[in-house]
């Protein structure tokens, strides 16, 4: 029994690493993206006074490290996923029920 609770330490432990390591992927995602895009902008060249007109090359890394920021989200909470299908399942089953009552009403 207790090399059980010691696996399920382990197997907790990594599951915390593993969100751990999304949201500080996702906090360095925001800074520098938005210091890229400041940047980009030129709010430090002139201020915010003569701010230029974003154009697609400023989003183009926030896009497609965003890309990535999502496969990494989704590589994290795939097993929040089985929620939605167990969802699914109970919604059928009462759909079902309400069918099957709605049956026995119309039918005495």
């Amino acid at each position: 029994m207790d090399n059980y609770n010691e696996e399920k330490y382990k197997k907790a432990k990594k599951r915390v690493k593993e969100v751990k390591d999304f949201y500080m992927h996702l906090t360095v995602y925001i800074t520098i993206n938005l210091i890229l895009i400041i940047v980009n902008l030129g709010v430090f060249q002139s201020g915010f006074t003569d701010i230029k007109i974003p154009k697609w090359p400023m989003f183009t890394t926030p896009f497609f490290w965003g890309i990535g920021l999502f496969f990494h989200w989704v590589s994290v909470y795939k097993d929040k996923f089985s929620l939605l299908k167990n969802w699914e399942d109970r919604k059928i089953k009462e759909y079902m029920d309400k069918e099957d009552e709605d049956l026995k009403r119309n039918k005495f």
